[in-house]
């Protein structure tokens, strides 16, 4: 046994998330679901590099007119 070793403890919140997952089992799956819709999306990067070529560098100060 180690000297050094605590007991097991569980904040507050971790009891409430597993007692959250008891009651939803299909929770994990919904979160999923939702985080493949906003973000795992797959890239064109070939319309990204299109995109970076057509940049057009931006002055310093944005409203300074060009005096040319």
């Amino acid at each position: 046994m180690n000297i050094f070793r605590r007991p097991d403890y569980q904040s507050e919140v971790t009891q409430f998330i597993e007692q959250l997952k008891n009651s939803k089992p299909d929770l994990e799956a919904k979160q999923r679901q939702g985080r493949e819709l906003l973000w795992d999306k797959n890239v064109d990067r070939a319309a990204w590099q299109e995109y970076r070529e057509a940049e057009v560098p931006q002055q310093p100060y944005v409203y300074q007119t060009n005096a040319d």
